[in-house]
């Protein structure tokens, strides 16, 4: 880490996490006079959420959408340190890692949300959910596990159940796991497992809502039903998981299902961070932010991303979605003000422009309605978007360009080579 002694008039920003909205801050600040940044992550790496579902079915690998942190702040005013929060002190403005402890001037949240399984412990328990790359992973080495074990299975009924997955949340995430993994039972499995040729598994998703990706347009919502239908996905509607135990998922209809794998992608809840007083929490956990994103309450401390909501944008009176563009945004406004003030000039109140939202299901199928529904697209035009949008929107041309590559190969083959199964080591 670069000496903080270098910079003795700069004050000090530490951001806690660096997904969207945390690498969006620090990236405005790389070359600044007058703060000095420590960005704080788990992992040594950013990773781009919205492809993890393809690296969790094989599609890709996590270099390709991954970047390590040292290279993105090198000789710059970031400085990055690899660690886990456990606590706050917003008196003292100080943030402990386990036993060490850095002081800061300026306290940013970034550190987003994680899944959200409503206290229903039986799904928590036995549940596969995709919020980062552990997940992502973690599912893969579980799918491919799970493959293997159908094919030296003799009775039917369970061959058939451990080849039956439940897709549980119908928005973006859901709908397009749901739609690879179609993809993968029509056109790989078939060819790597001969021996599961006639086994006939099943591809379940399910949603609350009468509709799936509910807050787009209507004719998103007709064309992502038939879209799924034609990969042969069963669609359940109005209805939610009521439990999953013993390989059995049990709907809130009554019904159940016998299925190997759950994957959940129906919802999230913010990080919670002791020493963040409850009086400045709002929806979902979420940290209470004014127009400026400081959260209520607390002096010197900011949140931005999905972990924040402000109720200050009066197109968004709920708080804005919890997607990568607000998180984006809010990272670069926030970045803005504090650059302003620090000139002696007043803050912007942040204001959220919706470029639009959009899902690919499948191969040949993407939907996109764009700036606030006012556009749709579909086929190929939507399908072109889609990709275009993901691919600029990785970090690195490297990253670039091996994703590209993957995805030639994958769509021109039909195939992709990523099923291995890679064990980790545990310590004990």
């Amino acid at each position: 880490m670069k000496s903080l002694e270098e910079f003795p008039n700069r004050k000090q920003i530490v951001v806690i996490g660096g997904g969207f909205a945390g690498l969006s801050f620090a990236k405005r600040l790389l070359q600044n006079k007058f703060y000095e940044v420590t960005l704080i992550d788990k992992n040594n790496f950013n990773y781009f959420t919205p492809l993890l579902y393809q690296v969790a079915t094989g599609f890709l690998e996590p270099s390709n959408i991954s970047y390590p942190f040292r290279k993105i702040f090198r000789d710059s005013k970031v400085n990055f340190r690899i660690g886990e929060v456990t606590a706050v002190d917003t008196l003292r403005k100080v943030v402990h890692l386990g036993d060490d402890q850095i002081s800061y001037d300026h306290l940013v949240f970034a550190a987003g949300a994680k899944a959200n399984f409503f206290n229903n412990e039986s799904v928590l328990a036995n549940a596969i959910s995709l919020k980062g790359m552990e997940d992502a992973l973690f599912m893969r080495n579980e799918l491919m596990r799970t493959m293997e074990k159908a094919t030296t299975e003799t009775d039917p009924r369970e061959r058939l159940k451990l080849l039956t997955i439940v897709v549980a949340g119908g928005g973006p995430t859901g709908v397009e796991v749901a739609g690879m993994l179609a993809e993968m039972k029509k056109f790989i499995i078939k060819k790597d497992y001969p021996e599961l040729a006639q086994a006939n598994g099943r591809i379940y998703i399910v949603d609350g809502n009468s509709v799936l990706l509910a807050p787009m347009s209507e004719k998103t919502h007709q064309e992502a039903y038939d879209a799924l239908y034609s990969l042969g996905v069963r669609i359940k509607l109005n209805t939610h998981v009521k439990s999953y135990e013993n390989g059995v998922v049990t709907f809130s209809d009554g019904k159940v299902i016998e299925a190997g794998t759950l994957i959940w992608c129906a919802g999230v809840t913010a990080h919670i961070f002791k020493g963040i007083p409850q009086s400045s929490l709002g929806m979902g956990n979420r940290m209470h932010t004014d127009a400026f994103n400081k959260v209520i309450g607390l002096e010197d401390v900011f949140a931005i991303g999905d972990i924040a909501v402000q109720y200050t944008d009066s197109d968004y009176l709920r708080g804005h979605p919890q997607l990568a563009q607000p998180a984006i945004q809010q990272g670069k406004a926030l970045a803005r003000n504090l650059l302003r003030m620090a000139k002696g000039k007043e803050p912007i109140p942040f204001k959220y422009f919706d470029r639009g939202d959009m899902a690919i299901i499948g191969r040949n199928q993407a939907v996109a309605d764009l700036f606030k529904n006012k556009f749709h697209l579909s086929g190929f035009l939507g399908l072109f978007s889609w990709l275009f949008i993901h691919l600029i929107s990785l970090v690195n041309y490297n990253n670039k360009l091996k994703t590209l590559y993957s995805w030639i190969v994958a769509y021109l083959t039909k195939d992709q080579a990523l099923r291995m199964i890679f064990f980790s080591k545990e310590k004990h």
